[in-house]
């Protein structure tokens, strides 16, 4: 049998590997097969269709239904442009940090799911551990969907399933949908002293722009009602994150590119979204079209990430509830892979360890308090699935 790893070894074992989401992330899922077998533990897993990514997931313990998924992501953001004081490939702990990129989002749940099964397989349990990695997610929750649907397929059912994305080990019951939307403006060119004959893809791209901005105006200024109350910001928000177009400042932008993406609170309907954008781009395509015929607006959907709807005294939700003693309603703005679980069926809830203002900056870290919490709630879970 192969040494036994503490978290906080397996963290730093994870977050050696430079997984960001251009990168494959075959060489962890390699070392995490590996460690794995040392245990007697096998999985299966799903490839990208490009064959450098993949998801993992595996059973432990009896071959029943009831048992309980932990699921987290492999991959991470990147961390070109951001000043780091230490190599963020190297876990480095620091007045009571741990620092390293996906510390916090969200190698350190990945690290404690990782230890959990190994603890399952050699404690022994007689409800089962499911564990599920996947890539992409910092792309659009993409790589897990062929991953959760083959595990409805194929696995017994788990009647729980734990998305360990921070919540700083508070239990998250819901969540906002979000979809990214490619906009692509094709204008014609004129010497700018002759704008008024040709068409400016970025000045025609800003009117869609300056839609989103009203639109998240006339919402923020409602009465929140409903779902949408218990959410901050309390409505759906459309942001445009970057820009890209034009070759002179003198000569009307041929060209624009940018994606639109939307934050959808549970209860709205993102098709209505989708043709609210829709009703906007034609107007301002006939715009153009008015001035120079060849000019056009193409939109691809490129992202979609459903909401986690919550579901009160779910049995992930009592379970959670009991592992963490924490029985407050909470809801977050970002987008987890638990809604393509609860699309699939599954009872779901959101809960791990660190602060999601930690995620995504320069000199991420967790708490080493954190990851204690978290090693604590997988011992109650061992606990119960014994």
């Amino acid at each position: 049998m192969a040494d036994v790893l503490s978290a906080r070894d397996i963290l730093k074992a994870l977050i050696a590997f430079p997984t960001i989401s251009s990168a494959s992330n075959l060489p962890l899922l390699d070392w995490v097969e590996s460690y794995l077998a040392g245990f007697g533990i096998t999985g299966t897993r799903t490839y990208s269709p490009q064959g450098d990514k993949a998801n993992f997931y595996a059973h432990i313990g009896p071959d029943i239904e009831g048992g309980v998924v932990l699921s987290g992501h492999t991959d991470v953001v990147p961390v070109a442009g951001q000043n780091w004081r230490s190599d963020p490939f190297e876990l480095i702990e620091r007045d009571g940090r741990l620092y390293g990129r996906g510390s916090c989002d969200m190698k350190a749940f990945d690290a404690l799911a990782i230890w959990a099964a190994v603890e399952a397989a050699r404690r022994g349990v007689r409800t089962p551990l499911q564990l599920a990695l996947s890539y992409d997610e910092e792309v659009g929750c993409t790589g897990c969907v062929s991953m959760v649907e083959e595990m409805a397929q194929t696995l017994p059912r788990a009647s729980a399933v734990i998305v360990g994305e921070p919540t700083n080990m508070s239990v998250v019951s819901g969540h906002k949908g979000s979809a990214g939307i490619e906009i692509a403006v094709k204008g014609f060119e004129v010497h700018s002293s002759l704008m008024h004959t040709g068409v400016s893809a970025v000045m025609e791209a800003a009117k869609i722009i300056d839609w989103a901005n009203t639109q998240n105006g006339r919402l923020w200024a409602q009465e929140p009602s409903g779902m949408a109350a218990m959410f901050e910001p309390p409505f759906t928000t459309i942001h445009v994150g970057m820009i890209s177009g034009g070759t002179a400042h003198n000569i009307t932008a041929a060209d624009c590119q940018f994606e639109i993406g939307f934050r959808v609170v549970p209860g709205e309907d993102l098709d209505d979204w989708r043709a609210a954008l829709e009703r906007k781009v034609r107007e301002v395509e006939a715009q153009m079209q008015a001035i120079q015929p060849s000019a056009s607006i193409t939109i691809t959907p490129d992202f979609y990430v459903p909401p986690l709807l919550p579901e009160p005294g779910s049995k992930a939700e009592i379970l959670g509830r009991a592992l963490t003693g924490d029985n407050a309603s909470r809801f977050v703005s970002y987008g987890t892979e638990a809604g393509h679980f609860q699309l699939n069926g599954y009872s779901v809830i959101v809960c791990g360890p660190g602060d999601i203002a930690q995620a995504h900056q320069p000199d991420e870290y967790l708490e080493v308090s954190q990851l204690a919490a978290g090693e604590a709630f997988m011992e109650r879970l061992l606990t119960h699935l014994a």
